[in-house]
């Protein structure tokens, strides 16, 4: 385990581990704290009070983050003729058809969101034991199965950040970057405890948000107070 500067120590000692913070306080407390010589990302985590097994108790979704991510996202699109060329204006690094799809399946992973039109959908779905693993399958419901692929290429570059919740009821997502300022990783951290919240499955019985932290790539985390929560 890598030892603690001293900056980290401070800043350990200084967030109180046994009382919640306001999202604009763990904002500031959490950028303060990212003293790493990069640019660290800003990491928030919701433990939820799901069962993901059950159909009606998953959650996904996408939401777009007020101030970018902060993240060079690389785009992969399926598409062909006009729509190819959209999505090449539009700033997509990949951009074919089937030759994309034999070229995924040779090793290329060098994106972080794929796109397809829907014609498309064909020859996607032979890649589902790759893309599937990466929760990179294109889907209506995430607006990446789409006739705009131009708009779609624009929105994930802007800063939308796409949500899974995980086997154990955790989801999390990286909403920003240490050199924003708090007040921007505040709101972007609060747009996606909207979306979550939104996002609530007709299965989930109880408490559905019983946790929030927010952290940075190196830091501690700072938990939110669970009454933003709702």
């Amino acid at each position: 385990m890598a030892k603690l500067t001293k900056k980290q120590k401070a800043f350990a000692t200084d967030v109180d581990r046994t009382r919640d913070y306001s999202v604009a306080d763990a904002a500031a407390i959490v950028k303060k704290g990212a003293t790493s010589k990069f640019d660290e990302t800003i990491e928030i985590s919701m433990n939820l009070g799901v069962d993901p097994r059950h159909a009606d108790q998953m959650v996904r979704g996408a939401v777009a983050m007020p101030n970018g991510t902060g993240k060079d996202v690389r785009v992969a699109v399926f598409a062909r003729d006009d729509k190819a060329d959209e999505a090449k204006a539009a700033g997509a690094e990949f951009v074919g058809a089937e030759e994309l799809a034999e070229s995924i399946q040779n090793g290329e992973d060098g994106f972080d969101r794929v796109i397809a039109s829907p014609d498309m959908m064909g020859v996607v779905g032979r890649l589902g034991k790759v893309l599937g693993p990466r929760g990179l399958m294109p889907n209506p419901k995430l607006g990446t199965v789409t006739p705009d692929v131009g708009a779609a290429v624009k929105t994930a570059k802007a800063g939308e950040v796409q949500f899974r919740v995980e086997k154990a009821g955790v989801v999390h997502a990286g909403i920003g970057k240490a050199s924003f300022d708090a007040e921007k990783i505040a709101e972007n951290a609060t747009a996606f405890i909207e979306a979550i919240k939104k996002a609530r499955p007709s299965g989930a019985k109880g408490t559905y948000i019983k946790k929030i932290t927010l952290s940075s790539t190196m830091g501690s985390s700072v938990f939110i107070d669970d009454s933003l929560a709702g």
